[in-house]
């Protein structure tokens, strides 16, 4: 097995066994603390499922950099060398609220770029999994949307807009629904990211300056599957880009339409 090959599998053993252990907490009355938001929430199951994840991880690549949302781990990826990208519960506001739409999720990086990853949802059993050539959803093939009309498009805001941002993102939802035929949120950044990554929506954007743990595995899903993601300016989009522009690559200009004017 040749190391890429190797960090793949590692990548979904890591999430199914974190995904499995949240999987136990969820709808069973766990405490809810904030880390400053008063939306940012976390749960115990958050920390002991990042620590099942790194458990994982560190038995095959005991010196690998592991960039997480929680505890101390690095809050950066490394611009050189291999690290892992891990959010053990990404939707933890879902989570809280017994709702199935979660994530945990994992990607291998080597030198600042993505090169496997997995998004675990067991709550819906739904395992999306790319390797360095193509992405699966439960072991099977896809590939983002082929529409090309923006009016027959679903586009979804992804990301979150602190309060004293709202107005941005009052704009942004305008400048969808103006553009668009239809608009979803799901307040989970990294299954809407698998959902287009599958056709299942056909693009979605933020002008926030994402978190990797909520962005790096999603955006390698949607490349593997034929798609695009840029920066808000329709650079290619790198875990430390200003905003997240993603599309199935034949509506980009359009959603960086929408983007851009929600800036402007």
């Amino acid at each position: 097995m040749d190391d890429l090959t190797r960090r793949a599998e590692v990548a979904e053993r890591a999430a199914r066994a974190g995904g499995e252990l949240a999987l136990s907490r969820f709808r069973d009355d766990i405490a809810v603390e904030t880390k400053g938001e008063k939306t940012d929430v976390v749960t115990q199951a958050d920390r002991d499922a990042q620590s099942r994840v790194i458990e994982v991880i560190r038995e095959e690549f005991p010196g690998d950099a592991i960039v997480g949302e929680e505890e101390d781990e690095l809050k950066e990826v490394p611009a050189e060398g291999p690290a892992w990208v891990i959010d053990p519960i990404d939707g933890t506001n879902n989570f809280v609220r017994d709702v199935r739409i979660w994530a945990t999720s994992v990607a291998a990086v080597i030198d600042g770029e993505p090169v496997a990853a997995t998004n675990a949802m067991p709550a819906l059993d739904d395992y999306y999994v790319a390797d360095s050539e193509e992405t699966c959803l439960n072991g099977e093939p896809v590939t983002v949307s082929d529409r090309t009309d923006p009016e027959t498009c679903t586009v979804s805001p992804t990301l979150w807009w602190d309060f004293d941002h709202r107005e941005d993102y009052a704009t942004a939802v305008r400048a969808i629904v103006e553009r668009f035929g239809d608009m979803r949120r799901f307040g989970c950044a990294q299954a809407t990211l698998g959902m287009v990554a599958t056709g299942a929506l056909d693009g979605t954007l933020s002008d926030v300056r994402p978190n990797p743990w909520d962005t790096v595995a999603g955006v390698h899903l949607v490349r593997n599957a034929g798609g695009k993601a840029t920066d808000i300016e329709g650079e290619r989009w790198h875990h430390d880009s200003q905003g997240l522009v993603v599309s199935n690559g034949r509506i980009h200009e359009t959603v960086l339409e929408a983007v851009r004017s929600g800036r402007n």
